[in-house]
């Protein structure tokens, strides 16, 4: 069986999490992607110092928030902050799947152990052993390899998944969250650090 091919390109920003408020609002007024993206470069919205950042970032949140269903969509323009981190946190994992197994081969089991310090080696470690089966990873370059791993643990800190020292942080999603992610795919829970116990009570 031939490896899963990555989508390695997010090496710009993190969480995004003005810029996406901003993307969905708009998209709640017009209701479609094409034209959100039109606006938003249009009208200077991101407020880039240049046009090529403009659009990289713009293409980047638009592509992040269309994996979001319409539930997901309007808790995200209606939530709570930690709601709305979340969400866009799940938007990340959506997006990649080298973060979304990142999340549950490496984090979740660290959790599940009580071992809560998440270090930049963790990562390194999981790299490597998808390299191995994934000739794409193992030609980026030291200095992309770098920026990956630093724009990862920028989102997890943003999207509050660690502490601003590497600690992962127990997920606190509230029910109008958790009734979002499981209508959509009840493994998107996982993609938060909580327990299956709290997992399996939530989806009774």
């Amino acid at each position: 069986m031939s490896a899963k091919k990555y989508n390695m390109s997010f090496t710009t920003g993190g969480l995004f999490y003005n810029e996406s408020l901003k993307a969905v609002a708009l998209y709640l007024s017009l209701m479609e992607w094409k034209k959100v993206r039109e606006r938003m470069l249009s009208d200077n919205l991101l407020q880039t110092r240049t046009k090529n950042s403009a659009i990289r970032i713009n293409r980047e949140v638009c592509l992040r928030l269309e994996t979001l269903t319409k539930k997901q969509i309007k808790l995200l323009e209606s939530g709570s902050a930690q709601e709305q981190r979340y969400l866009l946190w799940i938007a990340v994992c959506k997006r990649y799947i080298f973060i979304q197994q990142f999340m549950g081969e490496m984090v979740r089991e660290k959790y599940s152990r009580m071992d809560l310090q998440l270090s930049p080696g963790d990562y390194d470690i999981f790299f490597h052993e998808k390299a191995e089966i994934n000739v794409e990873l193992d030609r980026l370059s030291a200095s992309t390899k770098a920026k990956l791993r630093q724009v990862l643990f920028k989102a997890m800190r943003e999207a509050e998944i660690l502490s601003r020292d590497n600690m992962i942080l127990p997920g606190l999603p509230t029910k109008e969250l958790v009734k979002a992610l499981a209508d959509d795919n009840p493994g998107l829970l996982a993609m938060l650090p909580i327990s299956d116990m709290d997992i399996k009570e939530w989806l009774q």
